[in-house]
């Protein structure tokens, strides 16, 4: 027998070993988009305090939208209510629960660890920032005037659920989540604002708070959090971070205005007042809610893909 009529490699019958596939791992790129993310909005935390808290000018814009917020109550009420009824440790669990469940299910361990770290990582860090690191100076002659409420505990837990359960879904059903998972934060801010539980500014440093935890598990993504291969990007992503990017530059600009008219600055709109406060509060509280959740979207398919 000569070499030409050797067996192959394999087995008995010849047939060569199959080929050897490299393993998926996560891209450098996205991860550190993914990390600047997470820096930026921790930035965005320290900015919102430093801006609406440590200012008498910010405190009294923030503390203008607190009392505008008794205008129309009773009605806003009925329906605000429910959604903070909601937010509670046994909303936690289940969220979490959720999430976990939904990862073993399609078999990524680490995919657990991360949501179990964003939800926990980003309360705590809630508490432990409103509770221990940051203080309330007192700036204006109002009652509790140096009790620092900042970050909002009830949109942390809002945010933070909605933000595992993007994470621990399977690809195709992030956009959706993304866009449901930004109308509820959205809602759960205002409805603090409504029930004067809180100021606008406890609720956008609470989404920051967040993002920032979001962010920060896809930048340590491992091959157990990746998606299967794909040819290219899901087409529904881009269309629900466009949507809600369109959102939020709508409601921030309108925010801004009211924040500038408040401010007595130029650039502000034509009003002013403790309702237009207010309304800016809660379109600010939109904006930001609805840009968190964009990002977090592009950041989770970007991170995700082999």
């Amino acid at each position: 027998m000569t070499d030409r009529t050797l067996p192959r490699p394999g087995n008995a019958m010849g047939t060569p070993p199959p080929a050897r596939t490299p393993a998926h791992r996560p891209r450098l790129r996205p991860r550190i988009a993914a990390g600047v993310v997470a820096v930026l909005a921790l930035l965005g935390v320290w900015a919102t305090w430093d801006t609406f808290i440590r200012s008498a000018g910010g405190q009294r814009a923030d503390q203008l939208a607190l009392e505008g917020a008794a205008r129309g109550q009773g009605v806003l009420w009925e329906l605000a209510e429910p959604v903070l009824g909601v937010v509670s440790n046994s909303f936690v669990g289940l969220g979490l629960a959720v999430a976990v469940v939904l990862a073993l299910t399609r078999g990524r361990w680490w995919l657990v660890a991360q949501v179990a770290i964003l939800v926990v990582g980003s309360n705590l860090t809630t508490q432990v920032l409103k509770h221990v690191v940051l203080d309330r100076p007192a700036l204006l002659d109002v009652a509790r005037a140096d009790i620092n409420t900042l970050p909002s505990g009830h949109t942390t837990v809002a945010a933070s659920v909605a933000a595992g359960l993007l994470i621990a879904v399977p690809r195709r059903w992030r956009p959706v989540v993304a866009v449901a998972g930004a109308a509820y934060t959205a809602a759960t801010g205002v409805s603090t604002l409504i029930g004067q539980w809180h100021r606008p500014a406890d609720v956008v440093a609470a989404v920051l708070v967040v993002l920032a935890w979001s962010a920060g598990v896809c930048a340590l993504s491992s091959p157990s959090s990746l998606d299967a291969p794909r040819g290219g990007p899901e087409p529904g992503s881009s269309g629900a971070a466009g949507l809600l990017l369109l959102g939020t530059v709508g409601a921030g600009v309108l925010a801004l205005g009211a924040l500038g008219s408040v401010r007595g600055d130029g650039w502000g709109l034509p009003l002013g007042g403790d309702l237009t406060a207010y309304m800016g509060g809660m379109l600010g509280v939109v904006a930001v809610s609805l840009g968190s959740f964009a990002l977090l979207l592009l950041v989770r398919q970007s991170t995700a893909r082999p």
